[in-house]
């Protein structure tokens, strides 16, 4: 499902869950004084130098947004229905959108869907 579960937080040298699943992952890989070893050994030997490498690639990286406005049919309601903005791959993940008129902004009604991941390090997001 792409969520991630478990990480390990070279801070304190250990692993930390993040969902339940992933704090038992962790607490029986931190029990594992061999295994841990080598993991913390990795943060400088394969982590650090990783980083180095992909930082501009990821860190760095900027993708604009894809936008495009629609006229969503409403089921519910008669008249001509809503606004749909599409806003499609952008990179990094976080992103406002706004209704604006007349330069003024629109918050009332309005309906966003989570900003969703495209599985090719984009993301997307609707907003009606």
């Amino acid at each position: 499902n792409r969520e991630q579960y478990v990480h390990f937080d070279s801070d304190v040298g250990v692993y930390v869950g993040d969902t339940p699943r992933g704090e038992y992952q962790a607490k029986h890989w931190n029990s594992d004084q061999n295994f841990m070893e080598v993991r913390r050994a990795e943060v400088d030997t394969v982590c650090r130098h990783n980083y180095k490498v992909s930082t501009p690639f990821l860190v760095n990286r900027r993708v604009p947004p894809s936008v495009s406005i629609s006229l969503a049919p409403s089921s519910s309601q008669p008249g001509p229905g809503r606004l749909l903005c599409s806003v499609m791959d952008f990179y990094p993940a976080p992103v406002q959108v706004r209704w604006l008129q007349d330069g003024q902004e629109l918050p009332e009604h309005v309906v966003a869907t989570d900003v969703v991941p495209n599985g090719d390090w984009t993301y997307q997001v609707l907003v009606m």
